[in-house]
């Protein structure tokens, strides 16, 4: 599960390249949203997939929903549509797992979730692992600092925006949010971030372009990232340690360089095999050691 999500996650800024010079990015979203709830609706349907009992439930996936996919989504977006390099994106938006790490060591290992389990505690062997990964990231996204990255005010804000939103909410439904089936979770999430995000969405002038990249982009972006990657990532939160799950971002850009390798020739460099080796390494420390503890 771990592999196929970083692979399937790791295609957000290959999408991002196909579809937002041909769409504006709230605007994309608000549709994606949409299509993406009527497939969950539909999955419901025919899969007899239980709704969560308690409006307190709802209310909290509903919460995750607007950071996680809202928020996140949105700051991701609207930063590479200005101009920002993936890379550069990636970069702040892969500093959740030290965040997340950060988080927990402050708020001490004896906190409880809402399911009556321990928070589990950053190890020593884990924080080595953090920083392996976050060394191995720096390699895989330098070299695409100042080449094409425009870096301004909004940019930079909506990436920082999207780290916060997506640590946050990771944060809180790993504290908040009891096991509930992936499909109504989904759905109840998407419909939460739909609402935040159309009306921003509406002020939006550029229009769109029903072209087959548009629509391709759009294929992918529901079926594979929306119905699977944040399937599983909704999984993985709800089954592991957040640092642990987290640490999993880290192989995300490396990922992303060896498929726009594959798809547009973009080179591969000595310093971006390092990195993916270092990121692979350090994100092993970190799985393992939570992997032990339970």
């Amino acid at each position: 599960m771990p592999a196929v999500f970083v692979v399937i996650w790791s295609t957000g800024f290959i999408v991002a390249k196909f579809g937002l010079p041909f769409a504006p990015p709230l605007s994309f979203l608000v549709i994606r949203y949409a299509l993406s709830i009527v497939c969950f609706l539909a999955w419901i349907r025919f899969s007899h997939a239980r709704w969560p009992r308690s409006r307190r439930q709802w209310l909290h996936l509903a919460a995750t929903g607007v950071l996680m996919h809202g928020g996140y989504l949105s700051g991701v977006w609207v930063a590479v549509k200005g101009g920002m390099g993936s890379g550069l994106v990636a970069l702040i938006v892969g500093l959740q797992p030290v965040l997340t790490a950060l988080w927990i060591s402050w708020a001490g290992s004896s906190g409880h979730s809402s399911q009556g389990k321990s928070q589990a505690r950053v190890t020593p062997r884990q924080w080595v692992g953090l920083m392996l990964g976050l060394s191995g990231l720096l390699l895989v996204v330098a070299r695409k600092f100042g080449s094409g990255s425009e870096v301004t005010a909004l940019t930079l804000g909506c990436a920082v925006f999207a780290l916060f939103s997506i640590t946050v909410g990771t944060l809180y439904q790993k504290h908040f949010v009891q096991p509930t089936d992936v499909r109504s979770a989904n759905a109840i999430q998407l419909a939460a971030a739909l609402l935040v995000t159309l009306p921003f969405a509406l002020m939006e002038t550029e229009a769109i372009v029903w072209n087959r990249e548009f629509m391709g982009a759009m294929a992918w972006s529901v079926l594979a990232l929306t119905l699977g990657g944040s399937s599983l990532l909704y999984l993985l939160i709800q089954r592991g340690a957040a640092t642990s799950v987290t640490s999993l971002l880290y192989l995300v850009p490396p990922t992303t360089a060896l498929m726009a390798w594959l798809l547009f020739g973009e080179a591969i460099t000595l310093a971006t095999v390092a990195g993916t080796a270092l990121t692979a390494l350090g994100v092993s420390l970190v799985v393992r050691t939570a992997n032990r503890q339970h």
